[in-house]
């Protein structure tokens, strides 16, 4: 984050010198002249003249001290304009994120950088290729203002396909600091891995952070910080900023972290509430856990996550009545990464998603399967991401579904971040359509790199 709080000195600058028409460099130079030029004189002042010379007791000559007030006096309008502005306590980051995917089964190779989520969520594209603005407000009462703008590859656009809110929140202080009430558009906190390319190491996302967990939250919850736990709990839409006709029940969302010591520490999310399901149209109750860690110490991370989750009636596959049946999975993932150099890190993830029961279906994977104009079952996967049953083969069992990434990431500066990708997908059934064989597959290989530049 960029901090807006100037410094007396800092702000003497920017008055009497314009930003626009001047380098970093040339304005770093001048402060720090201007630095030095003050603390000379502010010694001055505080050393008075030798006993029994004829210069009046100034510490300073009268030129110097009408110069230390000039600035003083113009330090003092610019706050009083920076207060007036509300510029007081605004912090302000973002990046630019574009990106670089070949996909061999969809038979595409080409730069990935703000296109639209309105086709659906994948793997391949996720949410990758963004650029943020990042603008976070915090007043003198300690409330803090969170808005996040990600166009076409964020939060918002994931739940409706045409928002470019990320984040919409504000954080209240109740008894103190560390007790605070949220409530807003609050991004999905469960495991290990995070959305933002600043923060995930790979150009990509795990299996279970694409497929298993929530988007966002809509809605009202607590923080809580004492010592080394960090909980959060949330009453909230799931995935939604407004409920649908008939839908009247909110979900449970809760997040607790603990921090072991310096080097480790571990956290466990849940959501328990109904959410949307797409075979019936409505939401149904879904249930969901999640443990995680991380170990980061010397030049070696560690991260893993175990997940767990069900969903009333969220199966790709129904019985043979038509009836639909629950959906259940289980998946593991785990990081590991290696700093070769102070810029250089060498990465591997591994992932996998046991999605057999009733034809598979994850988190708001579901929907595929539908009936012709006659009533007869029309069985369906989304063989894109591989989710679902063999449709040449047994449409009551799902793929069980890995992934396997290998990558490094390397620091071109401390605002610049290389990062190359290569990952293969596979499952133990055909669920990967080749759009150029017009067949299934079992594996799929994709090729990722990214340019990440953030403030």
């Amino acid at each position: 984050m960029k901090y807006l709080s100037p410094t007396l000195l800092a702000v003497a600058l920017t008055a009497a010198f314009p930003a626009a028409a001047q380098s970093n460099t040339e304005l770093l130079k001048e402060l720090q002249a201007l630095k030095q030029r003050v603390t000379d004189l502010e010694a001055k002042l505080k050393a008075g003249t030798p006993e029994g010379s004829d210069q009046p007791q100034w510490g300073m000559t009268p030129e110097q001290a009408a110069e230390f007030n000039r600035i003083a006096a113009k330090t003092e309008a610019t706050e009083d304009n920076l207060l007036a502005q509300g510029l007081k306590g605004l912090k302000i980051s973002g990046y630019i994120e574009p990106t670089f995917i070949y996909n061999q089964r969809q038979n595409r190779a080409g730069f990935q950088f703000l296109n639209q989520q309105s086709d659906g969520y994948y793997y391949d594209t996720s949410f990758m290729g963004a650029a943020s603005l990042d603008l976070l407000k915090e007043t003198d009462s300690g409330t803090i203002w969170h808005l996040t703008l990600t166009p076409n590859r964020g939060v918002g656009a994931a739940i409706d396909g045409a928002s470019i809110i990320q984040e919409a929140s504000v954080s209240v202080p109740l008894t103190d600091d560390n007790t605070r009430l949220i409530a807003g558009q609050i991004p999905d906190w469960s495991g290990y891995e995070y959305q933002q390319p600043t923060l995930n190491p790979f150009t990509s996302h795990n299996l279970l952070y694409d497929f298993t967990l929530p988007v966002a939250y809509t809605g009202v919850g607590l923080d809580l910080k004492q010592g080394p736990w960090w909980i959060r709990t949330a009453i909230a839409n799931v995935n939604a900023t407004i409920k649908a006709s008939a839908e009247k029940t909110p979900s449970w969302a809760f997040r607790a972290d603990y921090a072991k010591g310096e080097y480790s520490g571990w956290g466990f999310a849940s959501l328990i509430g109904k959410t949307a399901n797409f075979n019936t149209g409505k939401n149904t109750l879904a249930i969901l856990a999640e443990a995680d860690g991380y170990f980061t110490r010397g030049d070696t991370t560690l991260q893993g996550q175990v997940s767990y989750g069900r969903q009333k009636q969220g199966a790709i596959t129904p019985d043979a009545d038509g009836n639909w049946r629950d959906s259940q999975w289980w998946g593991v993932s785990g990081l590991a990464g290696y700093m070769f150099t102070p810029r250089l890190q060498g990465l591997i993830r591994a992932d996998y998603i046991y999605n057999r029961k009733n034809g598979g279906g994850l988190f708001a994977y579901n929907g595929y399967t539908t009936t012709d104009e006659g009533g007869a079952l029309v069985y369906g996967n989304d063989d894109r991401n591989g989710i679902g049953p063999d449709l040449n083969g047994n449409v009551n069992q799902g793929a069980n579904r890995y992934a396997i990434s290998l990558g490094g990431k390397y620091t071109w500066n401390e605002n610049t971040t290389v990062k190359l990708e290569y990952r293969l997908d596979g499952a133990d059934k055909a669920v990967f359509y080749d759009v150029k064989k017009d067949e299934y597959k079992k594996i799929n290989q994709m090729l990722a790199t990214s340019l990440v530049v953030a403030f």
